[in-house]
């Protein structure tokens, strides 16, 4: 009976830990380039159950005139012993585009990050939603710079009366007395080997784990577009709604193994 209300309570620790996931998920269902998290559950090692009380070969039910299938008592089966969230990891499938029609907006088809100047060093980010600053820096909502492949922040000129935004980054303005446009800088433009080396910080973040190098990016960046989370409010619900089923089976699991140990303490213990 304490085996069972172990699993049980496991169980609910584990539905509980995958509510905080899939309610991330659904705070963000708005927020440019997110990218939803999936809860990974992994079973606890089973345990190998054996019959007890078999070691006098007369009450072994396994023996036919002194045969016996083994020295050890007969094996029953397994018992599971519960789960955990082993890894919660990234779903990093492509989000919808949204046409917003703001020469500054950037949306990432594919594969690749932008690289994002914060107090910890630089950071990666998906959203591509930015804006020239007052002085003429390119940055993010939160006033962070962006930077370009030198890794300086971009300036952006203040006459500049076109702003053009190539597929691989590279940005070009034109200014008044100019017929030709004229490149000012290019996006940092990058990627992962190993998409797991990119972690998730916060604020639409994410640094590299120890050793993880950039390299250049193989996707393609649209100007005027945004990326959309690929979280689905529907999809979501649904998961969080049988989230709640299987946590609310565990709690009365657990009270279930609570009566029965009440049962064996007060009235079978009282009966010895």
């Amino acid at each position: 009976m304490w085996r069972g209300l172990y699993t049980a309570a496991a169980g609910m620790i584990q539905e509980t830990q995958r509510t905080d996931v899939i309610s991330n998920n659904l705070a963000n269902v708005n927020t440019n380039g997110f990218k939803r998290d999936v809860a990974i559950s992994e079973e606890f090692e089973p345990m190998l159950i054996r019959r007890i009380n078999d070691k006098d070969m007369r009450n072994d039910v396994t023996s036919f005139k002194g045969f016996s299938v083994g020295g050890q008592p007969p094996i029953v089966g397994t018992l599971g012993l519960g789960s955990e969230i082993a890894e919660v990891a990234t779903d990093r499938s492509q989000g919808t585009f949204e046409t917003t029609g703001n020469p500054y907006d950037v949306a990432i088809a594919g594969n690749g990050y932008l690289e994002v100047q914060t107090p910890q060093g630089v950071r990666y980010t998906r959203d591509g939603a930015l804006f020239r600053s007052a002085t003429g820096q390119l940055q993010n909502v939160r006033g962070q710079a962006i930077l370009g492949t030198n890794g300086q922040p971009i300036m952006i000129p203040a006459n500049a009366t076109e702003v053009v935004i190539g597929e691989t980054g590279q940005i070009l303005v034109r200014v008044p007395g100019q017929d030709t446009q004229q490149q000012v800088g290019q996006l940092a433009f990058v990627d992962f080997a190993d998409r797991r080396a990119l972690l998730k910080q916060g604020d639409n973040l994410y640094f590299p784990q120890q050793g993880a190098q950039p390299q250049p990016a193989t996707g393609t960046i649209e100007q005027g577009v945004l990326e959309r989370s690929n979280s689905n409010v529907v999809e979501e619900m649904v998961q969080l709604i049988n989230n709640y089923r299987i946590y609310e089976a565990g709690s009365k699991a657990v009270t279930t193994q609570d009566g029965m140990l009440d049962k064996s303490v007060n009235d079978v213990g009282r009966l010895g």
